[in-house]
């Protein structure tokens, strides 16, 4: 086995933007900007969309893009990509990407730090972070935030404002320190890790935090965290839509054909 995947798992049934992998931005669909974007990364040897919608296969051909039909029922990402690595002409992946589905404006570059967390770094797993930059940021539930060990291991990861730090408030140059740091959710796999973790049942803390990522970590596997730059934010709500064609028109874009 060999070869990087990256797989972009786009749900049609999400619940604060409804169909959102079709949601156009400048006229074009939101699964059509990522696909783009995605393809011109060449950390990546190959890479296939993973959804429930018949329509969102369609656009991805539009595009030139390999997509499949996945089961709809999954809990998370991270099942869907699993169902992928098992399908035929997929096997021989041996590391795989989750990248997020509505993020037109992802980062070569974190892509590629994910990766190299596992190729080069031997970790299981591997996810990003980019530093918290206030307190507002750090107590704010929706920011999940992570605590990794020297080496970059995770050691939690939290809606809650970690680490507490234990005499006042930050300040602003401890949160220049590297110790505050927001999660991305962007993930690497090994291919036999990423089997583990979905062979888990949901553990305590996992369904306490409503965080996936707690399950592979409380079953003692590893997972490096890169500390990467700011990340441009993904698709989640209307305002958002708004956020990113303000964005691309900044940048130059328009609507694809």
């Amino acid at each position: 086995m060999s070869g990087v995947l990256g797989v972009i798992p786009a749900r049609l049934g999400s619940t604060r933007l409804p169909r959102k992998p079709l949601v156009p931005l400048l006229g074009t669909p939101l699964i059509a900007w990522v696909v783009d974007r995605v393809a011109e990364m060449r950390v990546l040897d190959r890479v296939v969309v993973a959804t429930d919608s018949v329509e969102v296969v369609e656009v991805c051909a539009q595009r030139g893009a390999t997509a499949v039909l996945t089961d709809p029922g999954h809990p998370s990402g991270t099942d869907r990509i699993a169902e992928v690595a098992r399908m035929p002409g997929f096997e021989e992946f041996e590391v795989l990407v989750n990248i997020q589905g509505d993020e037109p404006l992802i980062d070569p570059g974190h892509v590629a730090a994910a990766v190299d967390l596992i190729v080069a770094g031997g970790w299981q797993l591997g996810t990003c972070a980019v530093p918290l930059r206030s307190r507002d940021e750090l107590r704010d539930p929706s920011r999940v935030k992570v605590v990794r060990a020297e080496a970059g291991r995770a050691l939690y990861f939290s809606r809650a404002p970690i680490p507490l730090k234990r005499d006042g408030e930050p300040t602003p140059e401890d949160f220049k320190g590297g110790a505050f740091l927001r999660h991305l959710g962007l993930y690497s796999y090994r291919r036999e890790a990423l089997m583990r973790w979905v062979d888990l049942p949901p553990s305590p803390l996992e369904q306490l935090e409503r965080l996936e990522q707690l399950r592979p970590l409380e079953a003692g596997m590893d997972m490096g965290v890169a500390i990467v730059d700011e990340a441009e934010g993904g698709v989640d709500t209307p305002a958002d839509v708004e956020r990113m064609e303000r964005r691309l028109r900044e940048l130059g874009e328009g609507p694809r054909t």
